[in-house]
């Protein structure tokens, strides 16, 4: 019988894994607050007009930074689980060439690709058989472990970003 514990790691009924506070704070740090705002708060409440907005000194608009992370943790996520995936050529189709959103439509597809994405990652993490320190079969000198890891470093830095652009359109709640 499994039961739930905290954070949706599986736990046995009379023990818990070793590497249970591992997976503990790997889903924390992909999913919650701590030392940085989650994805959701990150776009919560961004009026459409600026999604496509670059202030002064900024290089990327929230949408640029939204579709590069989708692009990204799909690319890392795929190359987890998929021996024959082919990633997309840097830095070109990495990050979308418009700064401004070609419609709602399109951000709302972004937003739930990434969500999707990221609780794909999520449920690799919280499954018990996924073996964290495995090496890759097709790229031995990789782990999941490594990969993991790479989509929370990656998040975390453009989530701050996004952070900040948003400070700079004042549009960011005090």
């Amino acid at each position: 019988m499994k039961v739930k514990s905290q954070r949706g790691v599986p736990a046995s009924k009379t023990g818990m894994t070793s590497d249970r506070a591992l997976r503990q704070h790997l889903l924390f740090v992909l999913n919650e607050e701590g030392a940085h705002a989650n994805f959701d708060s990150a776009i919560k409440g961004l009026p459409a007009e600026l999604r496509g907005k670059k202030p002064k000194g900024c290089p990327h608009s929230a949408w640029q930074l939204l579709e590069h992370m989708r692009i990204a943790q799909l690319d890392i996520l795929e190359f987890t689980r998929n021996p024959k995936h082919i990633s997309p050529k840097w830095p070109d189709e990495y990050w979308p060439v418009s700064p401004v959103p070609p419609t709602e439509k399109a951000w709302n597809k972004s937003v739930k690709a990434f969500r999707a994405d990221l609780g794909a990652i999520s449920e690799i993490v919280a499954d018990l058989k996924t073996d964290l320190y495995a090496p890759l079969p097709h790229d031995e000198d990789k782990t999941i472990l490594r990969e993991i890891l790479l989509v929370a470093d990656h998040n975390a830095y453009h989530l701050g970003e996004l952070v900040l652009l948003r400070r700079m359109l004042d549009a960011w709640p005090s």
